[in-house]
């Protein structure tokens, strides 16, 4: 049975921890420092998103 299971299991792609890596970042940033480079929360995932695939 174990056979099959690494035969189906896939790892993680390295971009899903990169987005979660910079998803982090943004949610750790302080309402001033959010303000001062005009992003808003409802922004954080496309910006996570590009962020991740540079």
């Amino acid at each position: 049975m174990g056979f099959f299971t690494e035969m189906f299991a896939r790892p993680r792609p390295q971009d899903h921890q990169r987005y979660r890596a910079a998803l982090a970042l943004l949610h750790s940033m302080s309402n001033a420092d959010r303000a001062d480079i005009g992003i808003k929360p409802a922004d954080f995932p496309r910006i996570a998103r590009e962020m991740s695939t540079r």
